[in-house]
């Protein structure tokens, strides 16, 4: 009998960093990222932008230790940032934030991007979360990979923080992964029926000397590179550590319940890429606000009645995992609203079309988001 994954978990964030006065993005300044590593050593590095900050927790146990950890990570950027007058924001685009007066950071696999990838990487001014759920053996994590793209787009609706950019509202609640999906190797993964399919087909690109490794595959969920992880990377960012916390363990409890319908030989049904591709587009346009298809039911059926479904289903798992009450706050999003519903909300306050007053009242918000937690 095949043993029991560990279904650990690792997160990843990407942070922008405001001027706490102006509350306009602003480049890491000398010294930050060193005070950061002496705080946090490897679990804090630069990213493509000079404006982003990265972090990643360790390997967790459980999804109380995430929450732990997130925490701490969170709360160690929040107080470096304000010895140099910043402030992080867990958000996947600045609302007003222009990208072609972005710099990128000096690094050669940065460098390489930014050459490669043209003007398609200029505009990467956007953040996302990505959610690593371990799983040792390569061939389950290929099976499972599979069947866990159906619920992609049900992470990415509760995810959604993205509705603005450039001062503009765009009308989509996750305007990131329209800017993301300009890259080549991005979007659902395709479906491979063995490791070594994988392995032959990514092969391919790397033995034609266009990749150096997977690490510049950037499907919604992948096997990992680095760890031996089932990655996920559709979410946008989520400005509450709650809310982060929560979608996490959401994506830990449906990748240990896909695991046990496999031990009871049972599987989720793996539908055409097509069809996912239109609730992903949903996601993408409405968040949770106007539903995804229920292929079964071949109907839009709204947000609260799919996730009510996929939290009985993934119930057992949850009270294995520990993570019940995280699941809970899931209902609390739809109940009030993602991110990108509340800074709609925020910038309708104003009652005015002062771009400043717009952008200092969102950004203002997503600031107290960010430390209301902590």
């Amino acid at each position: 009998m095949q043993a029991t994954p560990g279904f650990t978990l690792g997160i990843e964030e990407e942070y922008l960093l405001v001027d706490a006065d102006a509350l306009t993005v602003k480049e890491a300044p000398d010294g930050l990222l060193e005070k950061l590593q002496d705080d946090l050593q490897s679990q804090v590095s630069p990213e493509y932008l000079q404006c982003q900050i990265e972090v990643g927790t360790g390997v967790c146990r459980d999804i109380a230790e995430a929450r732990d950890d997130l925490r701490r990570l969170r709360s160690a950027v929040a107080k470096r940032a304000a010895e140099f007058n910043l402030a992080p924001i867990a958000v996947s685009c600045h609302p007003s934030a222009e990208w072609n007066k972005q710099h990128h950071t000096n690094k050669d696999r940065y460098n390489d991007l930014r050459v490669e990838m043209a003007a398609a990487a200029r505009r990467l001014l956007i953040c996302g979360m990505h959610v690593h759920v371990g799983i040792d053996d390569d061939a389950l994590r290929v099976d499972l990979m599979a069947q866990q793209c159906y619920f992609l787009p049900h992470l990415l609706a509760l995810s959604t923080s993205s509705p603005f950019w450039q001062g503009n509202d765009t009308g989509l609640a996750s305007y990131r992964l329209g800017v993301f999906d300009n890259l080549p190797r991005t979007g659902l993964p395709p479906h491979f029926d063995s490791f070594a399919e994988y392995e032959r087909t990514t092969g391919v690109l790397i033995d034609a000397g266009i990749i150096e490794d997977t690490t510049k595959v950037w499907w919604d969920l992948r096997p990992s590179a680095r760890f031996p992880t089932l990655e996920t990377r559709i979410c946008d960012m989520s400005p509450r550590l709650g809310h982060a916390i929560a979608i996490a363990a959401l994506v830990q409890a449906i990748t240990r319940m896909l695991w046990r319908l496999r031990s009871q030989n049972m599987r989720w049904r793996i539908y055409d890429r097509f069809l996912i591709s239109e609730n992903r587009w949903r996601a993408q346009r409405y968040g949770i606000t106007e539903g995804l298809i229920d292929y079964g039911r071949g109907e839009v059926v709204p947000f609260g009645t799919l996730l009510d479904e996929l939290l009985e289903l993934v119930t057992p798992d949850a009270a294995v995992l520990g993570s019940m009450r995280e699941l809970d706050v899931l209902r609390e999003i739809v109940a009030g609203g993602t991110s990108a519903t509340r800074q709609r909300a925020v910038r309708e306050a104003v009652g005015s079309d002062d771009a400043d007053a717009i952008n200092r009242a969102v950004v203002g918000h997503l600031i107290e988001e960010f430390h209301a937690d902590l």
